[in-house]
This record gives structure tokens, C-alpha cells and sequence, in this order.
């Protein structure tokens, strides 16, 4: 037996009743808050574990032979 249409919007329907409007989108804004957060977190954490003076992404540094044969491929024909 599988949950229908129906069946989800008497659900929501309930939630809405008993929660109202400005709580549930109070909600929501606290967990988008909380993901920003954590996503912040993770790429803090990134960083700390990097060696200082060590590069992020994987592109060659300005300058460097690397760089100049990396541009040098991309050009179009």
C-alpha cells in the first residue's frame, strides 16, 4: 500500500492546521540558515587542512611552463 496524492495533501493539510503558516516558513529559514552554516564549516575546515601557501585547485600557477602549455591547448583552431 503506497501512499497517494490524496493521502499527502491531508497530511500537509494537517501540518499547515497545526503549525501554521508563519511557523513553518520560520522553520525553513532556520534550516536554510543551518546549511549555510555547515557548508561554511566545510569549507572552513578545508582550508585549515591545506599547508599554508599550498594551492586550492588543480591549475597550474600563473607564469609557470604548466600554465602557458594549459593555454596554449585551449585555444580554438
Amino acid at each position: 500500500m503506497s501512499i497517494g496524492p490524496f493521502q499527502i495533501l491531508i497530511i500537509a493539510l494537517l501540518i499547515l492546521v497545526l503549525f501554521g503558516r508563519g511557523r513553518i516558513s520560520e522553520m525553513m529559514g532556520d534550516f536554510g540558515k543551518g546549511v549555510r552554516s555547515f557548508r561554511k564549516g566545510l569549507n572552513e575546515d578545508e582550508d585549515l587542512s591545506a599547508p599554508p601557501g599550498a594551492r586550492i585547485d588543480n591549475r597550474p600557477a600563473a607564469g609557470t611552463a604548466e600554465a602557458k602549455a594549459a593555454d596554449s591547448s585551449h585555444t580554438p583552431s
